[in-house]
């Protein structure tokens, strides 16, 4: 029986919202149980509509849950409690970490709730990063049209720059790599695509030498890896069937065109690098329309569904 982990966020946010409409669409699922962490003040009318799929079964933390056996399929466990939204993510990737459970999916978890918390994280992907003490984490996005791999995370462009050096890239292309081997082959056999880091690509130099003094280092290594792409031009529709993934330079040019493209009706997070499978939507918290029953699920459907074969 695979053991999947599903942390909701902010209890203001849509995270149960989505996780709820979501779960309801997929039903049980073969050799598979849920595990739902959630806290006491999350929206309660949309409990009646995982009720008519599972039957849920309310535990005040995950080692009660453990610690019922021979529960099938249709059982979900609803772990509600007033452990802080973040603890929820930490206490659940300890548990994937010790393979206790099998995967992770999560939904928005909002940058200032983490620090009120008490973390000094930025984000998920540091909280797991923390838990599992790896180095080389990326962020990749999933979606019909491309797929994104950020080379840097949770950083002040500032920062960027700096950041990028031979060994930065290399790792982010060595991820890249695994990507493709979960990729259908149709789109796995296409190469990675580097994208630039300044405007025109830098223009041999004229607008920034990073592409001449890191990022052909690193593409003589790699000669199945194209690039540097101009920024501008590299997300252009009759570009998205040319390459496998597009490592972007920093968070905002690879989510930007990302969000644009697949917006929340399509596309997941897949944390590469980490010693267990975690998947997440890809949008936010969205509190302004909190409460209001109008989050589309499709990226958290997606993402569930992805963490439970990817689990295999």
């Amino acid at each position: 029986m695979k053991l999947i982990a599903i942390t909701t966020g902010d209890s203001d946010g849509i995270g149960f919202e989505v996780t709820a409409k979501a779960l309801s669409k997929i039903g049980p699922q073969a050799n598979t149980q849920f595990l739902l962490f959630r806290q006491p003040q999350s929206e309660v009318l949309y409990l009646p509509i995982l009720d008519k799929k599972f039957n849920r079964i309310v535990v005040p933390s995950l080692e009660a849950a453990l610690s019922l056996k021979n529960q099938d399929s249709k059982t979900l466990f609803d772990i509600c409690s007033k452990v802080s939204a973040p603890k929820n993510v930490e206490i659940a990737a300890k548990a994937c970490f010790k393979k206790k459970i099998h995967g992770l999916v999560t939904a928005p978890l909002s940058k200032t709730l983490i620090q009120s918390s008490g973390y000094r994280a930025k984000g998920h992907t540091e909280i797991l990063q923390n838990v599992s003490k790896t180095k080389n984490v990326h962020m990749t996005f999933i979606g019909k049209n491309f797929n994104v791999l950020l080379a840097t995370g949770h950083m002040p462009v500032a920062k960027v720059s700096a950041s990028l050096n031979v060994k930065t890239l290399q790792a982010a292309i060595q991820n890249a790599d695994l990507l493709k081997k979960i990729l259908p082959p149709k789109i796995a056999n296409k190469p990675i695509a580097l994208v630039g880091l300044n405007p025109h690509a830098g223009e041999n130099g004229l607008l920034g030498q990073e592409e001449i003094l890191t990022f052909k280092k690193v593409l003589k290594k790699f000669p199945s890896v194209l690039g540097p792409l101009v920024p501008d031009a590299a997300f252009l529709k009759k570009n998205w069937p040319l390459y496998s993934v597009y490592i972007c330079c920093y968070h905002d040019q690879g989510l930007i065109p990302f969000k644009l493209v697949h917006g929340t009706q399509s596309g997941y997070h897949l944390t590469l690098g980490l010693p267990f499978v975690r998947t997440s939507v890809d949008h936010g918290t969205a509190k302004d329309i909190f409460g209001k029953n109008q989050a589309d699920a499709s990226s958290m459907k997606e993402a569930i569904l992805a963490c439970i074969q990817l689990a295999k």
